[in-house]
């Protein structure tokens, strides 16, 4: 769409999480050293949680691609399932067949064999579920006693639980106290500076190939840090659009102007009373790309 104006290779601002775009913000940075640290010493439940929007499931992939070599990773990304299937997706994801009809009783035999299996090839088992709020009450029992399997000296399986804040006040459940209690490590993950917005624009502009001069200005990231608060998937919303109206105008930076109609065309922005309609701007978008892509094709033509 607006690849060849702005000389980049690809889309900066997807909100598919892509770890070759990960910044290092201080927090993301935090939260992967204490992640790798709790797994490196065995403890068995470790929990990360943020609100919407704030990279959870970034950090999550970045860590399956830096587990160190002797561990196995499980990865559960959509875990709104019953107990059965809660231990159907573990068995499958460790490579352990189950009968149709398993039971309880043989999911344990058969999973245990398996983590022993890997514990005597001096392996470690790590389970990471995405989402881990979605988890019904039922299930997380079900996880629990999942992990009570382990030798005299380590667990079997460790557990990392990414989550929505929700996550914290359902395990904090009278019936779920047995798990929060082994939870052993926690991160909450924490909003971007305007500062650091910034910077990861400037970075998430350079991975996508581009080398001319700031195309956000310091005026325009603070204003997407007001709209956004901070929130990385808010950004990209809104950066995607500002680079949208601007290429719609034939402009090779982004104007306040442009920033302030994605901010009213966004939903998840916070509002700053610029008065615009969310029709107007939707219009207005059409019209900016629709001009855009006659001239392309006047002087493709020529």
């Amino acid at each position: 769409m607006y690849l060849y104006h702005y000389g980049i290779k690809e889309l900066p601002f997807t909100l598919t999480p892509n770890t070759s775009y990960f910044f290092g913000l201080p927090s993301h940075k935090e939260a992967i050293e204490v992640l790798l640290t709790a797994i490196k010493t065995g403890e068995g439940f470790i929990k990360v949680t943020g609100e919407v929007g704030t990279g959870k499931t970034l950090i999550c992939r970045k860590l399956l691609n830096e587990l160190p070599e002797h561990f196995v990773a499980a990865y559960i990304p959509n875990p709104y399932l019953t107990p059965s299937e809660l231990r159907r997706s573990v068995a499958a994801e460790l490579n352990v067949t189950l009968s149709e009809n398993a039971d309880q009783q043989e999911f344990t035999q058969r999973i245990q064999r398996r983590l022993i299996e890997i514990n005597q090839q001096n392996r470690g088992v790590v389970l990471i579920i995405d989402e881990a709020q979605a988890l019904p009450v039922e299930s997380i029992e079900a996880l629990r006693l999942i992990t009570n399997l382990e030798t005299e000296s380590r667990k079997l399986l460790q557990v990392v639980l990414f989550g929505q804040p929700e996550l914290d006040d359902k395990l904090a459940l009278p019936e779920l106290r047995q798990l929060k209690q082994r939870v052993t490590f926690s991160y909450a993950l924490k909003l971007m500076n305007a500062d650091q917005l910034f910077q990861y624009v400037r970075h998430r502009m350079s991975v996508a190939g581009y080398r001319g001069g700031d195309i956000f200005s310091n005026r325009a990231c603070k204003l997407l840090f007001k709209a956004s608060k901070g929130t990385p998937r808010i950004v990209n919303v809104l950066c995607h659009k500002a680079l949208m109206l601007a290429y719609g105008e034939g402009k090779q930076q982004v104007e306040i102007k442009h920033v302030k109609l994605a901010i009213a065309d966004t939903e998840a922005a916070y509002k700053m009373g610029f008065g615009m309609g969310r029709v107007f701007v939707v219009t207005l978008l059409a019209i900016c790309i629709a001009l855009a892509g006659y001239i392309a094709y006047q002087r493709f033509t020529l």
